[in-house]
């Protein structure tokens, strides 16, 4: 806020007299008057020469006046598009986001967005499918991906790790893989396009060729199926560290982790400019996820 005594010593110049600026102020000559002088006084420099027909400014006077005209008329730009930027945050927001993410990461810290833009009307909606933003009726979405898809525009918000690992009932039945070969021969669990599966290992990137030995639509089903003991699955770290710190789950085959380009995006189609709603909401989503 600008200061209150600087503004008036500038309305008195602007006017040209105390009692002129009095009346724009709807103040008494006499206030005016005190204020003036306090201001004097706070800077300890003479500001203004007093004469019965117009003031006249001191050079400290002289150089406080060109000092602040350029700070208030910035000081109003910024209130001026601050306040307008605010007032284009608004309207229809459609999200769609991966069941999973969406339910555990996504919609918990959604309160603090909508308290802070109440005039935004978001839809959200999860699914593990890849909805096509250019054919659809949704502005943006949450993406786990390693490639965001052809002509859409990704925004990381960070990234998204991935390791093989079972609950330690399927292992004792069956043993821990080794090698990937023998991993070959175990129950694979993924959803429906979710194989085959791109390692990180010793070698480098391997694609690993795989059939899920359960058929699902649901990645959530497969975490749940995996924590159940129905065989081996490349899980995220945001949906299973609960699970392996627990000991619910372990890691198999550790020196193999799921592709590092793989990252949590938010995407949306190409477009001349962000709109306010959507660049809110990547300001915001960055602001809550981190690397960690």
């Amino acid at each position: 806020m600008f200061d209150p005594d600087y503004e008036l010593f500038l309305s008195i110049i602007d006017a040209g007299t105390i009692s002129a600026a009095a009346r724009a102020r709807g103040l008494t000559t006499a206030a005016v008057s005190k204020r003036l002088a306090r201001l004097e006084q706070r800077l300890s420099a003479r500001l203004v020469n007093r004469t019965t027909r117009r003031l006249a400014l001191t050079p400290a006077g002289q150089d406080l006046y060109e000092t602040l005209l350029p700070l208030r008329s910035s000081l109003a730009a910024v209130e001026e598009r601050i306040s307008g930027r605010h007032e284009l945050i608004r309207g229809d927001l459609r999200l769609t986001a991966p069941t999973s993410f969406g339910r555990m990461h996504l919609a918990p810290c959604l309160a603090r967005f909508t308290e802070a833009h109440p005039d935004i009307a978001l839809t959200i909606d999860l699914s593990d499918s890849f909805v096509d933003l250019l054919a659809s009726p949704y502005d943006a979405a949450v993406r786990i991906a390693v490639d965001v898809g052809s002509g859409l525009v990704g925004h990381r918000l960070m990234g998204s790790r991935r390791v093989l690992c079972a609950a330690p009932a399927y292992l004792a039945r069956q043993g821990a893989p080794q090698s990937l070969a023998e991993l070959e021969r175990h129950a694979l669990l993924a959803a429906e396009g979710q194989l085959p599966w791109q390692l990180e290992g010793p070698d480098g990137h391997i694609v690993f060729q795989g059939r899920s030995a359960i058929q699902t639509n649901s990645s959530e089903a497969v975490r749940e199926l995996t924590a159940g003991g129905c065989g081996i699955a490349l899980r995220s770290l945001w949906d299973v560290a609960d699970l392996l710190q627990s000991g619910d789950l372990v890691q198999v085959l550790p020196e193999y982790e799921g592709a590092r380009e793989a990252a949590i995006y938010l995407v949306h189609a190409p477009m001349p400019q962000l709109p306010a709603n959507i660049a809110a909401l990547l300001g915001f989503l960055r602001e809550h996820f981190t690397e960690e």
